[in-house]
C-alpha cells in the first residue's frame, strides 16, 4: 500500500526516505514486507505522501494498528461548533451561491441564492442526497443552460481528476466514468489559459449569470468528514451578474416581510 501511494505521488524511495528522514533500507524493508513499521512510523510516511485520512486509517489497519481518525456525522453533537462554521459561511456569502460538499460531492448545506441556478432542473436529481456534479452536468440538470459548457465540463472534470489522483478512491472513479459518459455538444477542452479564471456562465430567468468560485476547506481537521467538506462560494463576475444577483435577494427578503413591514 505504500509503495502504491508512493508510485502516485511519483516519488523515489530515496525521495520519501530523504522528506521522512528514514533509511532508505529500512522503508525498502517495509514495503515488501520484510520489516514490521511502528505506527508513528506509518503516520509519518502517510504525512509525506500527503494521505488523506480515511486511507490513513485504512493504512494503520494493513499494519496491525487500530485506526487513529475517527468519523461522525456533520449531524453528530460533537460537531456542533464545525456545522455552525459551515452555516454561518454558507448563510453570509448571501446574495452570492454557497454550497458545502462532501468527499462525494454531495450537498450537505447551500443559502438561498444556489435557487436560481437549479431552475428547471430534474426533481429527481434534486432527491436527497444531492450529488452537485450530477445535478451540474447531466441533460437534465444544469447542463442545457450552461452556456459554456464544454469548458465548464472540462473544468469540473480535471477538479474530479485531481481528487482521484490524491485519494484513489474506487467510487470517485466510478462517478468520473458516469459523468464521461452525459451527452455533450464537444469532447471536453483544457482550461483555457487566457482567462484567469473558468467561469460559470449560466441562463436563468432573471438573466445570463457569470460566476466564479472559490474552495474554502478546514485548515487542520483531525476527524474525517471535516477532513473532506468543502465550501464552494460563487462569485459574480462582471457588474451584471452581481446587480441580477442583488435583485434577486432583495425581492426575496420583501416576498417574506409582513404586509405592514413592506409597506412601512
Amino acid at each position: 500500500m505504500l509503495r502504491e501511494w508512493r508510485t502516485r505521488r511519483r516519488l523515489s524511495q530515496l525521495d520519501l526516505a530523504l522528506e521522512a528522514d528514514v533509511s532508505p533500507r529500512h522503508l525498502s524493508f517495509v514495503e515488501t514486507g520484510r520489516a514490521q513499521p511502528s505506527r508513528d512510523m506509518i503516520l509519518k510516511l502517510a504525512d509525506q505522501l500527503e494521505i488523506p485520512l480515511r486511507e490513513q486509517n485504512g493504512l494503520l489497519l494493513a499494519g496491525g494498528f487500530a485506526p487513529v481518525f475517527v468519523e461522525r456525522p456533520l449531524e453528530s453533537p460533537s460537531l456542533t461548533q464545525a456545522r455552525d462554521a459551515v452555516h454561518r459561511i454558507v448563510t453570509a456569502h448571501e446574495p452570492y451561491p454557497a454550497i458545502a460538499i462532501d468527499r462525494y460531492w454531495k450537498l450537505v448545506a447551500f443559502n438561498q441564492a444556489i435557487s436560481p441556478l437549479l431552475e428547471g432542473v430534474d426533481p429527481a436529481l434534486l432527491e436527497t442526497p444531492v450529488n452537485v456534479l450530477r445535478v451540474s452536468l447531466h441533460p437534465g440538470g444544469l447542463a442545457p443552460r450552461i452556456v459554456n459548457l464544454t469548458e465548464w465540463r472540462a473544468h469540473l472534470l480535471h477538479r474530479l481528476d485531481r481528487q482521484i489522483a490524491s485519494s484513489g478512491d474506487p467510487v470517485l472513479i466510478e462517478m468520473r466514468e458516469e459523468l464521461a459518459a452525459y451527452p455533450c455538444a464537444a469532447e471536453p477542452a483544457p482550461p483555457r489559459i487566457d482567462e484567469l479564471i473558468v467561469p460559470l456562465v449560466i441562463r436563468t430567468s432573471a438573466g445570463e449569470l457569470r460566476l466564479f468560485g472559490t474552495v474554502t476547506v478546514f485548515g487542520t481537521p483531525l476527524e474525517i468528514t471535516l477532513s473532506e467538506l468543502a465550501i464552494e462560494s460563487f462569485f459574480p463576475a462582471d457588474a451584471e451578474t452581481a446587480h441580477v444577483l442583488q435583485s434577486l435577494a432583495e425581492g426575496h427578503e420583501n416576498s417574506q416581510q409582513p404586509p405592514a413591514a413592506a409597506g412601512a
